[in-house]
C-alpha cells in the first residue's frame, strides 16, 4: 500500500505480548506505544499479527470474489477519491480508482484498483493494487505492483508483491467485524511488505474538505520491517478512507465520486 512522505519513529519491544484484546479496549490513545506490543485475542480476525508465529491466513482462493462492499471500504467500479496532503516539499495529491476487469493470481480473481501519486504536479508513484473480499465481508489486500518516479522517469519497483509468488500470502485491510485492539496483517512478503494495523477507536467523526462523516473507525498502521512506520486511517461508512494522519502530516480526501 502507498506510504507517505514523511515519518514518526516509535518504539518497539516485546515484553507485553501476552496481553489480550480486553485489557487493549479502553486503553487511551496516549498509551498506544506500549499498548501496540499486546496480542490480539479477538474472535472473527482471519489474518492475525503475531509475530512469534508463522503467518497463516484464514482464508482460501475459492473464498474469495472479485465484487469489494465492505461498507467501510466499498471498491465500485469508477469509484474515485482524490486526497490531499501538504508536505515540507511541497503539496502531494493522490489520485484513487477503481478500474474494471479483474487480476488473476493466487488461483482467484481480484478487483484492480489504481492509485497515482504527484508532487507538486510531477508524478512520484503510479500503483496497481488488488483487493477481494471473502464471504463473511473482510476484505482482502491481494498485492500492489508499483512503479516509483523520478524526473519522470521509472526509478523502481520497491514494495512490489504478489500473493502467491515467492511465499507472499494475502492481508486483511478492512476486517467485516472489527473489533477494538484487533490486531490483523493488511500484506505479507517476508521481509519486504508486512504492513499491519490495530483497531483504535470507533464513532469517530472526521471533517475534510470533501464533508464531515460520522461513525468512522480508526486504525493504527504500521510496519514489522520500518519501525518508523505509524499512522492513524479513518474509514467512513459507504465512503472508506476519508483521511490519514502521520506526524504532523493529513492525508485529507478532498473528492469522491461514483460510490
Amino acid at each position: 500500500m502507498r506510504t507517505h512522505p514523511v515519518r514518526a519513529a516509535a518504539a518497539t519491544g516485546i515484553a507485553l505480548l501476552a496481553v489480550g484484546c480486553d485489557a487493549m479496549s479502553t486503553t487511551p490513545e496516549t498509551d498506544l506505544a506500549v499498548a501496540e506490543l499486546a496480542l490480539a485475542g479477538c474472535e472473527d480476525n482471519p489474518a492475525p499479527f503475531d509475530p512469534t508465529q508463522p503467518y497463516e491466513p484464514d482464508v482460501e482462493p475459492e473464498d474469495l470474489r472479485v465484487r469489494v462492499d465492505n461498507p467501510l471500504f466499498p471498491l465500485p467500479v469508477g469509484g474515485r477519491w482524490v486526497y490531499r496532503t501538504e508536505t515540507p516539499d511541497g503539496v502531494e495529491r493522490a489520485v484513487v480508482k477503481v478500474l474494471d476487469g479483474s487480476k488473476e493470481l493466487w488461483d482467484t480473481r481480484a478487483r484492480i484498483v489504481r492509485d497515482t501519486v504527484k508532487l507538486d504536479g510531477e508524478l512520484l508513484e503510479d500503483t496497481f493494487d488488488w483487493f477481494a473480499q471473502d464471504d463473511d465481508g473482510n476484505v482482502w489486500y491481494m498485492g500492489e505492483r508499483t512503479t516509483e518516479y523520478e524526473n519522470g522517469e521509472p526509478a523502481g519497483h520497491q514494495g512490489s508483491w504478489t500473493s502467491g509468488v515467492r511465499g507472499a500470502l494475502p492481508g486483511v485491510v478492512m476486517l467485516e467485524e472489527p473489533e477494538i485492539g484487533c490486531r490483523y496483517r493488511q500484506e505479507y512478503f517476508e521481509d519486504e511488505a508486512e504492513d499491519w494495523a490495530r483497531v483504535v477507536a470507533f464513532g469517530q467523526t472526521v471533517t475534510v474538505p470533501a464533508g464531515t462523516f460520522t461513525g468512522c473507525i480508526k486504525t493504527r498502521d504500521r510496519s514489522a520491517i520500518d519501525p518508523t512506520l505509524d499512522e492513524f486511517k479513518y474509514y467512513c461508512p459507504g465512503i472508506g478512507m476519508t483521511l490519514v494522519e502521520e506526524g504532523d502530516l493529513r492525508e485529507e480526501l478532498i473528492s469522491y465520486s461514483g460510490l
